[in-house]
Order: structure tokens, then sequence, then C-alpha cells
């Protein structure tokens, strides 16, 4: 049996980018006097005039230097295995990470809410719309191609349709619950790729690199 190698380990990088995620959400609020996790979106966190910038600003910068590094990673590990789609649908969010970490980091609110200047623009019109397009494109052929590999990449395929749902009900739950609410319900959709990041460095680390070995060893038992 092959043994993880240093790729597989720094996989779980996926994990500990999401601890960064959840950090910068909980430490960035202890630092803004008045945040209200209830109403406000996760982004008023980092805007340049919140008071809690510096701090929620470079957590959230770590955050996406870990999601950066695993989905790479994946990337490699899943080279030549599973299906075309699978793969593509892996390398898109990649993608997706990329565009997030130099989009939001070029671009951040200038003010809680939406002050309406051309930085406020990019950012929420521009870098969240590719964002958004390319998780659901990604993750929906990751659902398709890991079902049509169900013994391989099934449960890969279940969490990114639990993935999907999730992000759907946040802007579906922005839209109609009343604006006190209004920061519960994007947050089912900014945790749910963060959370499905973990997932995939977890899965790079468990099994990617090792599955079809394991399964050639037990049809050979």
């Amino acid at each position: 049996m092959k043994e993880r190698t240093l790729t597989n380990w720094l996989c779980l990088s996926g994990i500990i980018s999401l601890l960064f995620y959840i950090l910068h959400t909980v430490v960035g609020a202890m630092n803004y006097p008045g945040y209200d996790w209830r109403s406000q979106a996760v982004s008023d966190l980092t805007a340049t005039t919140a008071p809690s910038f510096v701090v929620a600003n470079g957590l959230v910068s770590i955050h996406h230097l870990f999601a950066c590094l695993s989905s790479v990673l994946v990337c490699i590990i899943i080279q030549g295995k599973g299906n075309k789609v699978l793969r593509v649908g892996i390398y898109l969010f990649a993608v997706m990470n990329w565009a997030s970490a130099i989009g939001y980091t070029l671009f951040p609110l200038t003010d809680s809410g939406y002050a309406g200047t051309f930085q406020d623009v990019m950012h929420v019109y521009v870098v969240t719309a590719v964002v958004v397009v390319l998780s659901i494109v990604s993750i929906s052929l990751i659902i398709i191609g890991g079902l049509k590999n169900q013994k391989k990449y099934q449960s890969l395929a279940v969490w990114a349709a639990v993935t999907l749902v999730f992000m759907f009900i946040g802007p579906i739950g922005t839209s109609i619950v009343p604006m006190a609410y209004f920061g519960i319900a994007e947050r089912f959709s900014v945790y749910s790729v963060a959370v499905f990041n973990a997932i995939l460095g977890l899965y790079g680390f468990i099994f990617i690199d090792r599955i079809e070995e394991k399964l050639k060893y037990l049809k050979d038992v």
C-alpha cells in the first residue's frame, strides 16, 4: 500500500483555511463594536473603514492563502484520475479560490453595506459574480463527475451536492428574510464554500492519491 506523500499531507491546509475563515468572523466581530452577525454581512468585517479591518483582513488573507494552496494540491493529485468532468470541476474550484483571494484583496468594501464607490462596485458586482459563477459551475461538475464514478467519488459528489444546496439557500434566504436576519442567511453561502474547500482538502489527504490502489488491493483479495 502506497504511503501518503507530502502533497497529501499539505492538502490538510484546506482544513486550516476553514479555521482561519471562522477566526476572521469571530475575532473580527469582537473588534467591531456594535457588529450584529445576524443582520450584517461577513464582508462588513473587512471593509476598509471597519474598526475590525486590520485583524479581520489579516486573518482572511491567511484563509485565502491556505485555501489556494489546498485546492492547487488537490488539482495535482487528481491528474490522471477519475474522469474529465470531475477533474475540470476541481480545476475550476481552484480557479475560484484564486479569483476570490485576488479579487477581494484588491477590492474590499469601502464601508459596511454598500457605499457605491468603484471599489464597492468591483467587490459586489464583479468579483462576487465571478466567484459565484465559478463556484456553481465547478461544484456542479464535481457532482456530475463524481456520480459518473460512483464507487470511487460518490461521497465527494454527495458533499458537493449538499454544498450547492446551501449555496442557493443563502441568496434565496437573503431575499425573503427580514433585514434583521440578512447575515444569518448570507452565511449559508459563504460558509458552505469554505467548508467544502476543507472537505476537498481532506479528500485529497485521505482518498484521491490512494483510492485506485486501494480498490485494486481489495479486488485482488
